[in-house]
């Protein structure tokens, strides 16, 4: 009798873990799948100075600027990631010309991203494709948002940006039909996974 119970309760424990697995690999292939399908754009102020946060937003508002049109006709993330490492050295000229004689580093490289919710759709934890913008020692508060497809726009450009997706990557980022559940899934994997990286 004994034996059977054990039986039971290790059947039921190999069901949990198979069922964890399963789940995890799912969480793990989904944030893959968007972070595959996007660059970010990350840009590090001097310090939390205003002066100095206020010149993080015009340096951003000069990388955006040069570096938007050149990515208008790029068919996904790929090319995008080859145009943006052609244009490094166009970019940190455009962020020198806003950061006021602040040393500018550009970079093209992964980078893990928390959790991270915009109007009308949420980017789950994980690791991204970032061009980083550092301005000296980057010590700021930082400001960030999705170079391409190109979110860093107005709401409603963003809607059509988000329509652009596929419909895999739009039904897990976007905040509509309970998408919730299935990001927080890929949110505490991607967590997870930089936790167990750490």
């Amino acid at each position: 009798m004994d034996k059977c119970k054990i039986r039971k309760w290790e059947l039921s424990l190999l069901i949990a873990l198979c069922l964890s697995l399963c789940l995890g690999t799912w969480a793990q292939a989904k944030q893959e799948t968007i972070s595959g399908s996007l660059v970010r754009l990350h840009v590090l102020a001097v310090s939390d100075d205003d002066t100095e946060q206020s010149i993080k937003l015009n340096v951003r508002d000069a990388v955006l600027s040069y570096i938007s049109p050149k990515l208008k006709d790029a068919e996904g993330s790929a090319q995008a990631q080859e145009i943006i490492r052609a244009e490094l050295k166009g970019i940190k000229n455009a962020a020198e010309s806003a950061a006021e004689g602040r040393a500018v580093t550009v970079t093209l490289s992964e980078e893990y991203y928390p959790s991270r919710s915009y109007e009308g759709f949420s980017l789950p934890a994980g690791n991204y494709q970032s061009l980083r913008v550092v301005l000296g020692e980057g010590k700021g508060h930082n400001w960030w948002c999705v170079v391409f497809p190109p979110l860093c726009i107005s709401a409603a450009e963003q809607s059509a940006a988000v329509e652009s997706m596929s419909d895999d990557v739009k039904g897990i980022v976007s905040d509509a039909d309970g998408c919730l559940i299935k990001f927080r899934i890929v949110e505490l994997w991607g967590e997870l996974m930089e936790a167990v990286k750490k």
